[in-house]
């Protein structure tokens, strides 16, 4: 495929995400046009600052929004401190980039007080991380308003590293979300990383009796045995892609075919049919549209994904601090 048909490619992809996808579940594209003009550019900026200095909130960013819409919907119920709040949960330790939707969060109460959420923040700053890292930008429907209600319990609803798939599909149905879904978002893990003590026991004793999980390439296993060994610190960061961490592309899906995936959740993607098929179509490189097909996909993905269980209109508020309740 030359440069000319993959610009057009990405041409007609925006126009369907910034044309078609303008409403979603009550939500529009350019809401806050009128009201508060400045808003995307102004989380744009607290995204922009804090990554050039740590590029590695990217995913962390990717990863709270996700979190936030998995439980009470997309409404940053999240953000909110205390010691019995979703924030607290063990599901959500390890959470980042609380500070860059503060600082946006301040930025535009100064300009627009009382006008931008905080859920409509975590959206724009996904979006934004998504576009940093080199992956694609789409127009993302605002309106969102802010859950009163967190609750550590509730996190129980986010998927698990341990998770087969058919627990995978059944949290991700309970959202309104398919198995292509599913796949796609799993996608995010990209430009993620996780710490050895969430994916070690797959390395020294998957079966209880000293053997490692026989879905790891024997390469790969050797790669992050050394990464992570049997005494090691728990806390160490390994890239969940081992390609091309710090750039969203699809290469995340060659490893869970090769049996390259570090969570246990992700390769066995490869084992269910219906997920099986997905992780091959965007894995594949067939006349030349290696990672297009992922670019085009994640977009719409993410549109879904932002508007599960959302508050409008009069539901919820619009948090003065994001994390606590006015």
């Amino acid at each position: 495929m030359v440069a000319s048909e993959i610009a057009a490619l990405f041409f007609l992809c925006n126009i369907f995400l910034g044309g078609s996808l303008v409403r979603s579940q009550g939500l529009q594209r350019g809401f806050y046009d009128s009201i508060c003009p400045d808003a995307e550019d102004i989380v744009r900026s607290s995204v922009e600052k804090y990554y050039n200095n740590d590029a590695t909130i990217a995913p962390g960013l990717l990863r709270l929004h996700f979190h936030d819409c998995f439980v009470q919907g997309c409404d940053a119920s999240v953000l909110i401190s205390g010691s019995s709040s979703e924030r607290s949960a063990p599901q959500n330790f390890g959470l980042r980039g609380f500070e860059v939707i503060d600082d946006a969060k301040s930025q535009l109460e100064a300009t627009c007080p009382g006008v931008v959420s905080c859920a409509d923040i975590l959206a724009l700053a996904a979006r934004d991380s998504v576009d940093l890292t080199g992956g694609p930008s789409w127009a993302v429907p605002l309106g969102r308003r802010d859950g009163r209600v967190s609750s550590a319990s509730d996190a129980r609803a986010l998927p698990s590293p341990a998770d087969p798939v058919a627990v995978q599909r059944q949290k991700f149905a309970a959202q309104g979300l398919t198995d292509h879904d599913l796949v796609t978002l799993v996608g995010a893990h990209t430009i993620g990383q996780t710490d050895c003590a969430l994916f070690r026991y797959r390395l020294y004793n998957f079966t209880a009796t000293g053997n490692a999980d026989p879905s790891i390439s024997p390469a790969f296993l050797q790669q992050l045995r050394a990464l992570c060994p049997p005494n090691g610190n728990p806390s160490r960061r390994v890239a969940l892609d081992k390609d091309s961490a710090g750039s969203f592309d699809a290469a995340f899906f060659k490893n869970v075919r090769d049996g390259n995936a570090v969570l246990e959740s992700d390769q066995r993607l490869w084992g269910d049919d219906a997920t099986q098929g997905v992780v091959q179509k965007y894995a594949g490189n067939v006349r030349g549209l290696f990672g297009l097909r992922f670019a085009y996909e994640f977009p719409k993905a993410m549109v879904s994904l932002s508007s599960v269980a959302v508050k409008t209109g009069r539901q919820g508020e619009i948090r003065r601090r994001c994390s606590r309740i006015n």
